[in-house]
């Protein structure tokens, strides 16, 4: 992030100048697959779209900034990201996971990458000796969700960085539950931070991405290597949706866990509900943690605004989803719109139930991803469909 500005102002103005030849205060979309060239050798810094496009090569510098990185590299998706960090690996690699991780990393890493000789544990990383055990001498990375999903279990990130140092090993912060407004691990020590960019970043339900910031150079080039060679990349007028989004970040990220703050006080006092699961709660077995590293740029906590409750019977769980108005049940989150799963059988479908009854993954759990909605009115639809 620029040392001269803060981060709304980077997040409005790095990487969105206006356009020099007409200016456009909104710089132009590069729709194009490749580019005249000069001579042979010889072009403008741009030869091909899969490589280079100046509209993703802009999101980036914005990423990068917000994150604190040395650089950012932009793809199609959350998992394209996840999956071309773990492919600049080689066979016999080890790879240390947080166990309550994304059904989906739980999925590419278990049936695809495992294929490929890739190594992979899954521990719980809220007790750092379990990293510490894990470690083997081929372990190459460490790589955690901080809060996971959906459980909202709190990694420290400053912990788990010392750890890493001293065993020479890799690591990688999965951020996207805290966007760069609530958590900046690079700061905290990680190597490398990854979004899905459909999330808080994107904000408005309308666009997938992907992306990863790296700390340093060495880092980011084997990384915009494999950009390139795999070519999951995001097209120009994605790159322009998700950069047209953040910079509205912080007001929207602040705004949704200031709502979900309310909403899981209210659930946690109901007798409805059996259990509240919130990082901003006292209750919370991390919320010490939480308060030391789920940080804004302006040094205020922050606990986002996924929330996470458990009802005392399936059907008691349907029968909310049925009343409810402003909550819609679908798979996704960081949206200006309120949303619901049940991650059991959603997100998490493809995890063993044995794993899931190892991270109290229930069925009768239900995830919420609060919006920017007024408070008063999702609470006023909360009441109305417990009752």
């Amino acid at each position: 992030m620029s040392k001269e500005n803060k981060f709304e102002t980077n997040a409005i103005h790095v990487g969105n100048r206006p356009d020099p030849s007409t200016g456009a205060i909104s710089p132009p979309i590069h729709l194009t697959s490749t580019y005249v060239q000069d001579g042979i050798g010889q072009n403008k810094g741009f030869d091909y779209s899969r490589g280079t496009n100046p509209t993703r090569e802009r999101l980036e510098k914005n990423i990068a900034a917000l994150e604190g990185g040395y650089d950012a590299i932009a793809f199609s998706s959350g998992m394209a990201a996840t999956t071309a960090l773990l492919q600049h690996l080689k066979q016999g690699d080890h790879i240390i996971i947080s166990r309550n991780v994304y059904g989906g990393t739980y999925r590419m890493t278990t049936q695809v990458l495992s294929n490929h000789g890739l190594k992979f544990d899954f521990v719980d990383t809220t007790d750092t000796q379990n990293i510490k055990d894990a470690i083997k001498p081929e372990t190459k990375w460490v790589f955690i969700e901080t809060p996971t999903n959906p459980m909202l279990e709190v990694t420290d990130i400053a912990a788990v960085s010392s750890i890493c140092k001293e065993g020479n090993i890799k690591f990688a912060v999965d951020n996207t539950f805290m966007s760069p407004f609530g958590q900046r691990p690079i700061e905290q020590g990680a190597d490398c931070v990854m979004h899905s960019s459909t999330k808080f970043i994107g904000g408005h339900s309308d666009v997938l991405g992907g992306v990863l910031v790296a700390k340093d150079k060495e880092l980011a080039d084997k990384l915009h290597f494999i950009q390139k060679s795999g070519g999951a990349i995001p097209s120009p007028f994605d790159a322009w949706l998700l950069l047209r989004s953040v910079k509205t970040l912080g007001m929207r990220v602040q705004k949704a866990s200031d709502n979900a703050m309310v909403i899981a006080k209210y659930f946690e006092a109901n007798s409805k509900i059996a259990k509240t699961i919130y990082p901003g709660l006292e209750s919370h077995p991390q919320n010490s943690i939480s308060k030391k590293q789920q940080i804004t740029p302006h040094g205020d906590i922050i606990f986002g605004s996924m929330v996470s409750i458990v009802f005392h019977s399936k059907s008691e769980m349907e029968d909310f989803i049925k009343k409810i108005n402003l909550f819609s049940l679908a798979e996704s989150l960081g949206g200006v719109e309120s949303l619901m799963s049940v991650p059991y059988f959603m997100t998490h479908a493809d995890v063993p139930e044995d794993v899931k009854a190892e991270m109290d993954l229930v069925p009768e759990l239900l995830r919420l991803a609060v919006g920017v909605e007024h408070i008063d009115d999702l609470i006023a639809d909360i009441e109305n469909a417990l009752s």
